[in-house]
């Protein structure tokens, strides 16, 4: 360790141990640092700054939805045994500098997980099945280490994790567990199946006990080393630890070794207790039935492991709670059989308030982070052969190279040496294609490093005559010219920043490494190239710069591809994801979609609900339309699919593009305000014109069921169907959608860069949002933009009282308690205060830069915001057919560094 490493260690210790003031980590640090002679005044300063960050950092409670049947043990065992393992593995993320607040909720929540799992003294055959939702890359592993430790503590002598599908996953979930809870790595020989053990992680702090390993960093299970152990699982006096990857063959390897040597004499069962953690349970574990009473391997596998014994609990961890878990069962009543859907216990985590996630990256500051794509098509087109040559990088792909160059030698210039430092480059699913990526990325890393070895030193004004360095320059400007560092402080360090840089693959067939591990005292720096290996568990250390050209639309797999999202204390400011602009509306879209499910499991919480209760509710949400489409259509039948619309948000961003049918739609809009004059209904005056459109309240259904029935929608709008939004509507109509509120959406006209004005057929002035064409239209289909969205954010606040509007914001900020309360607060939100159904009818421009579109006949669309329910609701079913998955979910095989034995 560096003097500087030593430095911070001590002033962490001591910081933990009393007040974590302001005051006193100053003082800490001023009392410290002359005993660390190299520490200089830059580094004490930044080391006060990171020590404030770290200990302001606060994390919420976690929400637990259980069966009511349950009886508590924990509190009643807990005087029976020594917390040894979890005793130094807090010791441990104390040393490593966690806020004294995170690890006490950290000490509650892993408590409250200990106590759904049951009591390993207990005698008899049991199983429990529950599940944990973390964010991704939000310390999910932190948290299943800390439940594992905890098991051990209470008497579970076989725990297994499932770390994944990929080697390098489970590499790197080996030596998290090695460090937190087994206190030594083992490393495999190639001679003789040997193994050499070197301590490390909590074997520093104590070495008294130890586990028995039968897994390695570098070897998966193996039979012949797990014989060579010698050691019956009933006569370990420490737990058994396993970390194996979610391959078939490793299962049933291990299934076969437990099942011979392990099982009570004369049976086949196990009668240890055990305690299986499934982590991206939502990956390879579900139940994926194409055909009847057809079981996926995998799932079988597992589920064939708990049968094995008497006494066990899986708990399955994941990010993405759309997971077929919730939503496989062909009913209802099949939900909580005999699979891995987590009948007993559910738990959201709450990340800490530093959590680098999807809100802040694509709502709250979406504007700064997020660089679209938009130069990749002659270069790497979005969809290309297995045989596709790559004769450059696009330029946009060289800019975010060269960001990170500049933000590696600006974290130099903060301070930040020896940290590591990453960029992600997903942009083929071959890899063949990615070798060729990281081979054009080496040249351009060789040519930055040349140019700066020769030119870098020289007075700034001077370097730029290198156009090396003046595009360097123009990355900071573009990038990073309000992030405190001058120009000059970063050429400086531009040459120790692009020196160290590695370009290496990332997949089952390339040697390259994102082996941080080995490079602890100088940091990793790395430009990782890769696919689907890159996409799910794996963690880049340091990951500043992302380039993500990818098009997939599944929920699980599109959010598990964000690496980018974590912990970046210190240098959040520099972070840079460039993506397609569709693909951030994907990612915005599901993360409100998660955000929301999470806000109803901690609101189901406070009325006692059950997991069952959950699952139902998640298998109703709309969104299930599109998991369930792409993971059971394999037998090419139609799906229906059962959905509520109570509180929820439905637009049509998918229409007709036919003269035809843009005509009677805009007719369709002049006879609803020929019908609401009629009635004597017409838009307020005053506040809501002015705050962006014309509002008419208290309209009947009838008119708004005639509108409906006259709008021409298209096929693919699945959500927004006529029929069935039709028959919901009339189902409620006369009781809670007896009476709407309609609102049509207005610019101001001195705000409008391009005008259509509407008033002489509507009875009002109207002038035309400005929509483009997505990038998937064609001379029959109009996706309005490439992020398929038609409103505003904020748009379904339109019609509340103020006092209402406020009553939903408190009430989610409430659900958010580690957060800050976000920038713009998502539509879903205001359905649960809403005591009226809202029609937005929009008249859109639809065109591409700033011609003129006045003179254009503007296209109608339309949104509806429906309240919540006090009803029993009558679900809506939907047909999901080969036509709508085709073109939502165009084939693609899974990427070709995948081992697909599963």
């Amino acid at each position: 360790m560096t003097d500087l490493d030593q430095f911070k260690v001590a002033v962490g210790a001591l910081v933990s141990a009393g007040p974590q003031t302001q005051g006193a980590i100053r003082q800490h640090v001023d009392r410290l640092r002359h005993s660390f002679g190299s520490v200089t005044d830059v580094q004490a300063e930044a080391a006060i700054r990171e020590f404030e960050t770290i200990h302001g950092v606060t994390m919420g409670d976690a929400a637990t939805l259980q069966e009511s049947d349950f009886e508590p043990w924990l509190e009643d065992a807990r005087s029976t045994w020594d917390p040894y393992y979890w005793d130094r593995y807090r010791k441990l993320l104390v040393k490593e500098r966690f806020s004294g607040q995170v690890l006490a909720t950290l000490d509650d929540v892993t408590d409250r997980i200990l106590g759904l799992l049951q009591n390993p003294a207990k005698d008899g055959k049991w199983d429990r099945r529950g599940m944990v939702m973390g964010h991704v890359q939000s310390g999910k592993t932190a948290n299943y280490t800390g439940l594992a430790c905890k098991a051990a503590d209470a008497g579970y002598k076989v725990i297994v994790i499932i770390a994944g599908i990929h080697n390098n996953l489970r590499n790197q979930t080996q030596r998290r567990i090695d460090e937190g809870l087994v206190g030594f790595s083992r490393t495999a020989q190639q001679r003789r199946n040997s193994i050499s053990t070197q301590r490390c992680g909590v074997g520093w702090i104590d070495y008294r006990r130890q586990p028995a390993v039968f897994t390695t960093p570098q070897r998966d299970f193996n039979k012949q080393i797990a014989d060579s152990i010698g050691i019956p699982l009933q006569n370990l006096t420490e737990p058994a630890v396993f970390v194996i990857k979610k391959n078939a063959s490793t299962l049933q390897n291990l299934i076969e070794w437990l099942r011979a040597h392990n099982a009570r004499s004369g049976a086949e069962r196990v009668r240890e207790p055990m305690l299986l953690i499934d982590d991206e349970a939502d990956n390879a574990s579900i139940n994926i039935r194409q055909r009847q009473n057809e079981v996926s391997k995998i799932n079988g596998q597992i589920r064939e492991l708990l049968r094995l014994f008497d006494r066990s609990c899986y708990v399955g961890y994941t990010a993405t709670p759309f997971a077929n878990i919730f939503i496989d069962p062909d009913s209802d009543d099949d939900m909580v059989g005999d699979d891995l859907f987590p009948r007993d216990f559910i738990v959201s985590l709450d990340p800490p308030s530093n959590y680098f996630g999807a809100t802040k990256v694509f709502h709250e500051e979406a504007d700064r982070i997020i660089v679209p794509i938009d130069d990749h098509s002659d270069l790497l087109p979005l969809k290309h052969r297995i045989d596709h040559g790559v004769s450059d990088l696009p330029r946009s792909l060289q800019t975010a190279v060269r960001v990170f160059v500049v933000a590696r030698a600006i974290r130099l210039a903060r301070g930040h040496v020896g940290n590591h430092n990453s960029m992600l480059v997903n942009a083929s699913r071959f890899v063949g294609v990615q070798a060729q990526i990281r081979n054009q990325i080496h040249e351009l890393i060789q040519s930055i490093r040349s140019s700066v070895r020769v030119n870098g030193a020289m007075p700034p004004t001077q370097a730029v005559r290198d156009p090396e360095i003046a595009a360097l320059r123009q990355a900071f400007d573009q990038h990073y010219a309000h992030c405190n560092e001058s120009w000059a402080s970063v050429q400086d360090r531009l040459f120790e920043s692009v020196s160290a840089v590695k370009v290496v693959e990332v997949n089952q067939r390339a040697s390259g490494s994102l082996d941080y591990a080995a490079y602890q005292a100088s940091g990793l720096n790395v430009i990782a190239v890769g696919g689907l290996s890159l996409s799910r568990g794996l963690t880049l250390e340091g990951l500043v710069v992302s380039y993500f050209l990818r098009n997939s639309m599944m929920y699980d797999t599109l959010l598990q591809m964000g690496r980018w999202f974590g912990y970046r204390t210190g240098y959040e400011d520099l972070c840079r994801v460039w993506m397609l602009e569709e693909a951030q509306g994907w990612y915005s879209h599901i993360a409100e979609s998660i955000d929301e499910l999470r806000y109803e499991l901690a609101r189901m919480q406070s009325v006692n609900a059950t997991p069952t209760d959950f699952g139902l509710r998640v298998r109703s949400h709309p969104d299930t339309l599109i998991v369930t489409a792409r993971n059971k259509m394999g037998a090419g039948k139609e799906l229906r699919v059962q959905i509520g619309l109570a509180n929820r948000f439905i637009e049509t961003a998918t229409l007709r593009r036919d003269c035809e049918s843009l005509r009677t739609n805009r007719q369709a809009t002049v006879e609803l305000t020929n019908d609401l004059r009629l009635n004597g209904l017409a838009p307020e005056d005053g506040e809501e014109q002015a705050n962006g459109g014309w509002l008419v309240r208290r309209a009947p259904v009838s008119l708004v069921d005639k509108f409906l029935l006259a709008f021409r929608n298209h096929e693919l709008s699945l959500t927004t169907s006529t029929e069935l939004v039709r028959k919901y509507i009339r189902d409620r109509q006369d009781d809670e959608l007896c009476v709407w509120d309609i609102f049509f959406p207005s610019l101001k006209p001195e705000n409008a860069s391009a005008r259509s004005l509407v008033d002489s057929t509507l009875g009002f002035k109207l002038v035309c949002q400005r929509r483009a064409p997505g990038r998937r239209s064609d001379s029959k289909t109009l996706m309005i933009t490439n992020k398929q969205r038609v409103s505003s954010r904020g748009i379904a606040k339109t019609g509340l009282t103020p006092g209402e509007a406020t009553s939903a914001e408190e009430s989610y900020n409430a659900s958010r308690p580690s957060r800050n309360a976000p920038v713009n607060y998502p539509d879903w939100i205001y359905g649960v205060v809403r005591t009226r159904p809202l029609l937005v009818v929009h008249l859109l421009a639809i065109g591409d830069g700033k011609q003129d579109l006045s003179r254009e006949d503007p296209v109608v669309a339309w949104s509806i915001s429906f309240p919540r329910t006090e009803l029993e609701e009558k679900k809506v079913e939907y047909v999901v057919n080969r036509v709508w998955q085709q073109e939502y979910f165009p084939d693609e095989d899974d990427d070709e560094d995948v081992d697909n034995d599963y």
